[in-house]
């Protein structure tokens, strides 16, 4: 099986190759979440835009939390837009951390594509390299005829991520002031899920790249984490927790995603949040 990463020199040669990847563009932040402009100005040659609110999200009922996966036609349909056809490589990247790329990385692989890789260090790693971008808007034509499936492994949904911790390690991957309550700038209260330990994503990288595997797994183990246990990470909305997720495969951990996240934990009657550094903290209902 193919590594989910693939750096800035080996993209380029894929790219002078007979058979190019399929590259997405996933320019995406939350203070920033429409990276079109941005794309449109410049992007790696034959990359297509994506949209990740729209198509790697389903945006109906706030209950859901703030991007809820997307159902598998509509991302289905945006795949085929993007050009994907059976047996493509897929490369996605973004600018900042990865962390929108990992998105798509995640509900690609989770629908059944075999061979989606990110960018690792991202557009900043590519310039890097001093190698070349284009503008404008790229339609791939003809689009593509990709078949996706229904994502139902390596997802835990808010019923089961309540009893996560009575039998494994749930992370909660968000900033550490966001996890203590401290601050909380997009959902309706702060804090954290009772039981969860905090181990921020960022963690996880150095210079804008992902760490070696060998400190990955060392950032897990002092989070708990050893041979035969059970990882679930959740975030503020279900993003950075894929880029965990990832950050597990490359360490050789199974991390299952709880889509919902904190937005809709923090939206839903009866369930309990936590404040506070870990293991002193206050349980109030959210």
């Amino acid at each position: 099986m193919p590594s989910p990463l693939i750096s800035p020199i080996e993209l380029a040669d894929l790219l002078r190759a007979g058979t190019p990847p399929r590259l997405l563009d996933v320019r995406w932040r939350l203070d920033q979440p429409e990276g079109r402009p941005a794309y449109l100005d410049g992007h790696l040659p034959g990359a297509v835009y994506v949209d990740l609110d729209h198509e790697l999200a389903r945006r109906d009922d706030p209950r859901h939390g703030r991007h809820p996966l997307p159902p598998r036609a509509q991302l289905q349909a945006a795949a085929r837009r993007w050009g994907i056809r059976a047996g493509d490589t897929v490369v996605a990247y973004d600018d900042v951390h990865s962390v929108a790329a990992a998105r798509a990385w995640w509900v690609l692989t989770r629908s059944g594509l075999s061979d989606v890789r990110v960018l690792d260090g991202g557009l900043r790693g590519w310039l890097a390299e001093r190698l070349p971008l284009e503008t404008g808007d790229v339609l791939p034509r003809p689009p593509g005829d990709v078949v996706l499936q229904d994502i139902t492994e390596g997802v835990v949904d808010i019923d089961a991520v309540e009893e996560w911790p009575d039998h494994g390690v749930l992370l909660d991957v968000r900033a550490r002031d966001r996890y203590r309550g401290d601050v909380e700038p997009h959902d309706p209260v702060g804090g954290h899920i009772p039981g969860a330990v905090n181990l921020p994503t960022t963690v996880h990288l150095a210079a804008g790249r992902f760490r070696p595997p060998e400190e990955i797994r060392a950032e897990f183990a002092a989070a708990g984490i050893g041979e035969g246990v059970s990882v679930a990470a959740y975030c503020g909305s279900g993003i950075a927790a894929t880029h965990t997720a990832l950050a597990g495969t490359l360490a050789g951990i199974d991390v299952v995603v709880y889509p919902g996240s904190w937005s809709q934990w923090s939206r839903t009657r009866g369930r309990l949040g936590a404040v506070g550094p870990a293991p002193s903290l206050d349980v109030v209902p959210v």
